[in-house]
C-alpha cells in the first residue's frame, strides 16, 4: 500500500508539473496557428490512443461505450467542452494571456464545487460558501477594473468544469473516454487540414523538424493525462486535488518571469483573491483529512 501511494505520487507530481510546463511547446510552436495545432492535437492524440487501447485491452471499454446511445451523447457533449477549452487554451498561450490561462485553471477548483452544488445537491459549509464568494469578488473586480470580464480565463475555468461533470456522469475510464472524443474530433481536424491555407497544414512539404514538432502534440497530451491516470489508481482524490494547482502555479510563473507578460496590481489583486480562497479551501481539506485520521485512531 505505502508503494502503491508513494509511487502514485510520483506519476502525480509527473502529471501536473508536464501539465505546468506545456505552455513552453505551445508558445514555441506559435509560428503555426492556433487552430492548426489544436488539428494536429486532435489527430496525434487519437493515434496514440487507439494504440494504448488495444495495447491495454480497453477495447471491450470502447465498443461497451459505442453501444450506448446515451453514453455516447455525453461523450459528444464532452467532446464540445475539450474541444472548446484546448483551442482556447492554445489560443492563450499563443497570444501572450498565458496569465490568464493560469487564472482560469485556478477558478476551476471553485467552479466545480459550484456544479457539485447544482447538479449533485453537495452542500457548502461556510468556508467553501467564503471561498466561492471571494472567486466572485475576483471576477467582478475584473469587471470594475477592465470593463470586462475575465473571459478566457472563465471559458477555460466552465469548460474544463462542466467537461469534469460530464465525464463524472458517464464514468468513463480516462484511455477510453479520450479516444472517443479525439474520435470525435478527428474528421473535423483532418478536413480542416485539408482546407487549410496555412503553409505549415501540408505536412508534406514541411521539413521533418516541423513536422516532428506537429507530432509533439499527441505526446504533450497524452503523456501527463496517462500519469494522471496512473496516479488516481494509486491516491485518493483528495490528495490529487493539493497536485492540481502545480499547473497554474507552473503557467503563472512562466508568464511573468520567463515570457515576461505584464503583472499590473490590479491583475495582481486578481490572483491574490482567487489564491485567498484556494488557501482556505486547501486548510479545510487539511483540517477534515487531520479529523478523519484522529476518528480513525479513536
Amino acid at each position: 500500500m505505502q508503494t502503491s501511494s508513494r509511487s502514485g505520487i510520483f506519476y502525480a507530481l509527473t502529471a501536473f508539473t508536464l501539465w505546468a510546463i506545456a505552455p513552453i511547446y505551445f508558445k514555441e510552436m506559435s509560428f503555426v496557428p492556433a487552430t492548426e495545432i489544436l488539428a494536429h492535437r486532435v489527430i496525434w492524440s487519437c493515434v496514440i490512443v487507439l494504440v494504448l487501447i488495444v495495447l491495454l485491452r480497453y477495447t471491450d471499454a470502447v465498443k461497451t461505450v459505442l453501444r450506448s446511445r446515451k453514453t455516447l451523447l455525453a461523450m459528444l457533449v464532452s467532446t464540445v467542452l475539450i474541444a472548446i477549452n484546448w483551442g482556447t487554451f492554445i489560443w492563450a498561450i499563443q497570444n501572450n494571456k498565458m496569465l490568464s490561462a493560469s487564472l482560469g485553471y485556478y477558478i476551476n477548483p471553485l467552479i466545480s464545487i459550484l456544479l457539485g452544488v447544482i447538479f449533485f445537491k453537495d452542500k457548502l459549509d461556510r468556508v467553501r460558501k467564503a471561498a466561492v464568494a471571494l472567486c466572485f469578488c475576483a471576477v467582478a473586480f475584473e469587471v470594475v477594473q477592465f470593463g470586462s470580464l475575465p473571459w478566457i480565463a472563465l471559458v477555460l475555468a466552465v469548460t474544463f468544469g462542466f467537461y469534469g461533470l460530464v465525464r463524472k456522469k458517464v464514468a468513463v475510464d480516462s484511455f477510453t473516454g479520450m479516444a472517443i472524443e479525439t474520435a470525435l474530433l478527428l474528421p473535423f481536424a483532418l478536413t480542416y487540414l485539408m482546407l487549410s491555407p496555412s503553409p505549415s497544414a501540408n505536412m508534406f512539404e514541411n521539413s521533418a523538424t516541423v513536422n516532428w514538432l506537429l507530432f509533439a502534440a499527441g505526446p504533450v497530451t497524452m503523456i501527463p493525462l496517462m500519469c494522471f491516470a496512473a496516479a488516481a489508481n494509486r491516491v485518493s482524490m483528495v490528495t490529487l486535488g493539493f497536485f492540481q494547482y502545480i499547473g497554474p502555479t507552473g503557467m503563472f510563473f512562466l508568464a511573468v518571469f520567463l515570457y515576461d507578460e505584464p503583472l499590473s496590481p490590479e491583475k495582481l489583486t486578481t490572483f491574490v483573491l482567487i489564491w485567498s480562497a484556494l488557501a482556505m479551501l486547501i486548510l479545510d481539506s487539511i483540517r477534515r483529512l487531520r479529523k478523519t485520521k484522529t476518528s480513525a485512531i479513536i
